[in-house]
């Protein structure tokens, strides 16, 4: 399936009056504040995400999994999923896939489906949290940690096949996460466990191209609920800094213990010019993998405000790869997407709208009240105006989700691959 511009045109139509009139609002109102509309626009314009190939079917709980149908059975697919997605928000310009879920056969025609979707490849992922089909070793009790040397090896070895199959492609960097931990005390030794990590991690690296980056996750619990080897990221700002200077620490939203202050963590990757990758989704109690900004829209713009000041402010930093990570049980993973692209675009113009120099000068004056008062002024900044016109100025959807059911998509993908069709992968 493929959205052509001139369908999304018509629909544009029906509501293009009243958003020229409600962004006519907004950017009168911003000019009086000194603010350039346009330039917004075109920040806005340029954020891309990346879609992870997993995140196209229906995600599963330890329970139960409820499909939606017209999943995605082959990359080729799930590739085609991708490109309504940026069809529609113009946002979605890059997938990122999980090896061996989604291991090309065809690397050439993956290639042009890709580009005929204007999709490139961002980071691949490699799995050593599941067992496969044709493995010698388990990973029961680990991977790049566990005390035999064998093990070890394979999921070395696995990393280093990832990267070749992410060159083929394009992709130019690395995520790792590791399941690795102990769900009973004394099962391992936590500095054996955290030192054959750090040797395994830094082979992986020396296989690494020379202008490839090594993204190192990090993750409190889940599936091991006494320790985890990567827990926090100091244990992943550690790693890397032993790898090399192309290697760095990925944050996911959801990898956090309650009430965990993300936005400090952000800062301080990026001060250090540390921050390579950042995942985004949602959590009440932890890694829900919920639909971004559905719970804490407020704490996604708190962490934003910290994103772009510190882009700005911190060119030591590399460019930061952005991906959604979440997972879809009850909802329709392509409206659930949608809802998510919306929500970063929304909390990342909030962040624009803030004024730094001002905040600057209220911090150096201890002017607490003040410093309170700026950063909820931006908050409360309907800015949909602008995102919608920012899509629209690239033959996007003024709105993606309506376009999506008045097209009848899902339906679509019904029809075309069935009810019962399930994702590959996960």
């Amino acid at each position: 399936m493929k959205i052509e511009k001139q369908q999304i045109g018509d629909l544009n139509k029906k509501s293009i009056i009243a958003h020229k009139a409600q962004f006519n609002f907004l950017a009168g109102q911003l000019t009086h504040l000194g603010i350039k509309s346009q330039q917004l626009i075109e920040r806005l314009k340029a954020f891309q995400v990346a879609i992870p190939s997993w995140a196209l079917g229906a995600g599963g709980t330890r329970f139960g999994r409820f499909s939606y149908g017209g999943e995605p059975s082959t990359l080729e697919q799930k590739i085609d999923d991708i490109g309504v997605l940026h069809a529609l928000t113009q946002s979605a310009g890059a997938v990122s896939l999980h090896i061996p879920w989604d291991t090309p056969e065809d690397y050439e025609a993956i290639k042009q489906k890709a580009a005929l979707h204007n999709i490139g490849f961002d980071a691949v992922n490699s799995n050593t949290f599941q067992d496969q089909p044709d493995a010698r070793q388990s990973y029961r009790f680990g991977s790049l940690s566990n005390v035999d040397q064998h093990v070890r090896e394979q999921a070395i070895h696995h990393n280093i096949e990832v990267i070749r199959i992410g060159k083929k492609l394009g992709s130019k960097s690395l995520t790792v996460w590791l399941a690795d931990g102990s769900n009973f005390p004394g099962q391992h030794n936590f500095q054996t466990a955290l030192q054959y990590t750090q040797t395994s991690l830094k082979i992986i690296y020396d296989s690494l191209p020379k202008d490839w980056k090594l993204y190192i996750e990090y993750k409190p619990y889940e599936p091991n609920f006494y320790s985890t080897v990567i827990q926090d990221w100091g244990t992943s700002f550690m790693l890397a800094k032993e790898c090399g200077d192309r290697a760095y620490t990925l944050v996911d939203l959801g990898h956090h213990l309650p009430n965990t202050n993300i936005e400090q963590i952000v800062a301080t990757l990026l001060h250090k010019g540390m921050l390579g990758g950042f995942h985004f989704n949602d959590s009440k109690y932890g890694d829900d993998d919920l639909t971004v900004g559905s719970i804490k829209p407020y704490t996604l713009f708190l962490i934003f405000n910290e994103l772009v000041y510190g882009m700005a402010k911190n060119p030591q930093n590399p460019e930061i790869a952005w991906m959604i990570d979440a997972s879809h049980n009850i909802k329709d993973p392509l409206e659930d997407l949608i809802q998510s692209l919306e929500a970063i675009l929304i909390a990342y113009a909030q962040a624009l709208l803030i004024d730094q120099q001002k905040l600057r000068a209220a911090q150096e004056a201890q002017d607490v009240a003040l410093c309170q008062e700026i950063l909820p002024t931006a908050y409360r900044t309907d800015v949909r105006p602008l995102v919608k016109e920012s899509r629209l100025q690239l033959h996007g959807a003024l709105d993606p989700l309506s376009v999506y059911r008045s097209l009848g998509i899902r339906q679509a993908l019904i029809n075309e691959r069935g009810k019962d069709a399930r994702a590959s992968g996960l």
